[in-house]
C-alpha cells in the first residue's frame, strides 16, 4: 500500500502549493471558501518573503496562473463577481 505523498507529485513551491493544491481539490463548498483563503494568503505570505531579492521568475508565473485559477474558483463556484468584465 502507497501513502499520498508518495502518488501525490513533488511540488515544485511546497511554501504555497498543498495550500492551493487543497482549494483546487476541494468538493465540500461550505469548507471551499475557507480553502481558496488558505491558499491566497500563503500566496501573497510568499510574494512577499519573494519581494525580498529573490528572482524567481518561473515561481512568479506559476504563482499568477495558480491566483487566476482561484478567481475562477471564487467566481465560479462561490458566486463572487466577475471582476474583470
Amino acid at each position: 500500500m502507497t501513502s499520498a505523498t508518495t502518488m501525490s507529485p513533488e511540488l515544485s513551491y511546497p511554501e504555497w502549493q498543498r495550500e492551493y493544491q487543497a482549494a483546487l481539490l476541494e468538493l465540500d463548498h461550505a469548507k471551499l471558501g475557507e480553502r481558496v483563503e488558505a491558499a491566497e494568503t500563503a500566496i501573497y505570505k510568499r510574494l512577499q518573503a519573494m519581494s525580498h531579492g529573490s528572482d524567481a521568475q518561473a515561481e512568479r508565473q506559476a504563482i499568477e496562473d495558480a491566483l487566476a485559477n482561484l478567481r475562477t474558483l471564487k467566481r465560479d463556484r462561490l458566486g463572487f463577481p466577475d471582476w474583470e468584465k
